[in-house]
């Protein structure tokens, strides 16, 4: 695949873009969305998250975010060449110089279809029936009516859609531009934006923070960069309001010991409030293949 030509344009109400291959992102501006197709153009106005996806041969997929102030720090206006487009700016969350990826961006970079697979894959196990909510009943069980709820690393909208309908006010995070494109598809109604867990600045991007709850399921603390995951954590406890609670979920056997991330939410602020091995209330054990954490602030 190979990005076409790039034409970004500061200081206008609009950012041009043309990308030379079918299926190489998304691009992203509210509830609208489109994929980037041969040699179509797509305007996003950059009142709100924009993102740019194109393919570098040395990095694969790449990720472009941009608020409402940025600057083009390089352009790739040839067909015939692979590049890379980086933007700097304020809340950017994309591969700005110091920025370390996160592993599913290696993942995704890896295998640049992966994130349309997985968006696909929970489109099927909802068609057939499946239970794809559990973790989302817990946290409405949780808090208050109408609270505010921060789904961290939020996916194609799963979580996030069911608390929106269940008539909380959400807000969803996640790294992926594909994986936010499906959100907004699928779930409309909670604000979905493109960012890195290790730079959540909510308030920066004009959203309070102080919510009631933060939910971070899917084994995403497994998918961001290791030497960020303190961070993350600590970005989760600065979100959270004084008496919110995060709820952390992943799977053993994935290079992050349970032991390892508790210390480390230690480390972040946040302090165990209960310890659980699935969504569904089971006790946690020495011996446990799942760890869900209640963590609230120290």
């Amino acid at each position: 695949m190979r990005v076409g030509d790039v034409a970004l344009t500061a200081g206008t109400s609009d950012v041009l873009v043309t990308v030379g291959a079918v299926g190489t992102g998304v691009l992203s501006s509210g509830p609208r969305t489109g994929w980037a197709a041969s040699r179509k153009r797509y305007r996003m106005g950059i009142d709100s998250t924009d993102v740019l996806a194109v393919v570098s041969r040395r990095r694969g997929l790449r990720w472009v975010v941009a608020g409402q102030s940025w600057v083009p720090e390089r352009r790739c206006r040839s067909a015939e060449r692979e590049d890379e487009v980086a933007m700097s700016g304020p809340g950017a969350g994309g591969s700005g110089a110091g920025r370390v990826p996160s592993r599913w961006e290696e993942l995704v970079a890896e295998n640049p279809g992966h994130s349309r697979w997985y968006v696909e894959r929970f489109r099927a196990m909802a068609a057939q029936g499946q239970d794809t909510v559990g973790e989302a009943r817990l946290i409405d069980a949780m808090v208050s009516r109408g609270a505010r709820i921060l789904d961290a690393g939020c996916g194609p909208g799963r979580i996030g859609g069911y608390l929106h309908r269940a008539g909380h006010t959400v807000v969803g995070v996640d790294v992926d531009p594909v994986l936010i494109a499906a959100a907004e598809e699928d779930h409309p109604g909670p604000i979905w934006l493109v960012g890195d867990l290790a730079e959540l600045d909510l308030p920066g991007r004009g959203i309070a923070a102080e919510f009631e709850a933060i939910v971070c399921a899917g084994n995403v603390m497994t998918f961001v960069a290791p030497s960020t995951r303190v961070t993350v954590l600590r970005n989760f406890a600065a979100h959270l309001a004084p008496a919110g609670r995060a709820v952390i979920g992943f799977g053993a056997g994935r290079d992050y010991e349970f032991g390892r991330f508790l210390d480390d939410a230690r480390e972040a602020g946040l302090v165990p409030q209960l310890l659980l091995s699935t969504w569904d209330l089971r006790p946690f054990s020495e011996d446990a293949e799942f760890l869900v954490a209640v963590l609230g602030r120290a």
